[in-house]
Formats: C-alpha cells, structure tokens, sequence
C-alpha cells in the first residue's frame, strides 16, 4: 500500500491522465476524484473559437474544480485515499494561454481568492508525451467536441506544461514519459510504475519505464 494519500495525475491532452488515475484509483481502493471535461457546457464551442469562448469555459472549469475540491477538505484521506486527474493550480496554465489580458486579471482575482482553501496533493504525477502521439490519442478516443483541436494548440500546451512542472516544487514530482508505456494492457508497466512511486519521497524524480529498461 503506497503511503502517499492524495495522489494527482497531470499532463496535456490526450496523455492519458483519466486512464491511469482509474487504474490507480482501482488498484490502491482509493476514491476517484476527475475534472469532468465533457461536462463543461461551453467545452464545444471553445475548441471552435477558442477566443470567443476562453473566459466561461475557464471560469466553469474553475468553479466546478472548486466546488470539488471543498467536498475533498471533508474527505478523511486516513479511512480512503484519493487519485485525480488534475491538480487544482494547472488551471493557471489554460488561462494564461487562452484569455486575453483583461480577462486574465479578472481571472487572477478570483483564483487568488479560491486556491488558499483547496486541498492539495501529497504527490504528484506529471505524464508526458510528444505533440504528435497526442494528436494520435486524441483522435483514437474520438470525442467529437477534439475535432478541432490543432497540432499548434497541443505544441503551446505542451511547452507550457513542462514549463510548469520544471519549476515545479509543491510536492513530491515523478516525471512519467508516456511514449512507451502501456498501463492499461501490461501489467508489468503497472507494477513498475508503483513501486517507484512508493520510492518517492521529496524532489522531482524521472522515471524510466521497465519497457526501456529491458
């Protein structure tokens, strides 16, 4: 059993975040905490204006990751441990990208007022892959509403994560590659990646698959 109670998963689109965090969710009987993108009531119209739509598609994905968060402070994370699929400050990196300055400032108020009573993570795994295996994934899953994001968009995304994670220091960090990883069909893969997650204990570690290893 890991000792780390609150795990979060992070990572660009498309990298697999919701897949492990049920995995893992699943295999340490852990409650299972997720954003709920397809939920966003303005998810659809962003991707096709994202210029038009930014500033209430960030909002709802703010409060509703809020509204989540205040059930989680209420959560005994000594009866039952907790995997999600985002941490609450990575919201700060889609509204640097998509929101004009003004809409920003607003933004930034009202982050500033809601971060202070979040509950946050012991430990952190952030997914990583190339734009090009994204896109792949991404269309692979076949959501509809992703049909119009762009390789451009998924680039800008992608640098601005590992922008973040590189300064990152919240919390114990494993860097996690995705590209030859399988944690769905192999087991081994599985098995692997927990055993050096319970190696975690401060810092940044990046972890090197058993895939390659072999």
């Amino acid at each position: 059993m890991l000792h780390h109670k609150y795990i979060a998963i992070e990572g660009p689109i498309g990298v697999g975040k919701t897949s492990l965090a049920e995995i893992l969710a699943k295999k340490l009987n852990a409650r299972l905490v997720l954003e709920g993108a397809v939920e966003n009531p303005f998810i659809h119209d962003f991707y096709k204006d994202m210029g038009k739509h930014a500033f209430q598609t960030q909002m709802f994905f703010l409060l509703s990751r809020f509204r989540q968060q205040q059930e989680l402070v209420q959560n005994d994370l000594f009866q039952q441990g907790i995997v999600s699929d985002y941490v609450f400050a990575k919201d700060r990196i889609f509204a640097n990208l998509t929101l004009d300055d003004n809409e920003l400032k607003l933004y930034e108020q009202i982050h500033s007022i809601l971060t202070g009573n979040v509950l946050k993570p012991d430990f952190v795994i952030y997914l990583q892959a190339s734009t090009d295996v994204l896109l792949k994934r991404i269309s692979m899953r076949g959501r509809k509403f992703e049909n119009h994001i762009t390789g451009d968009y998924l680039a800008e995304l992608n640098q601005a994560y590992n922008y973040y994670f590189f300064h990152y220091q919240d919390t114990p960090l494993m860097v996690v590659n995705t590209s030859e990883i399988d944690f769905v069909h192999r087991d081994a893969d599985l098995d692997d990646l927990l055993t050096h997650m319970e190696k975690v204990t401060k810092g940044t570690v990046y972890y090197q698959p058993i895939s390659i290893k072999r």
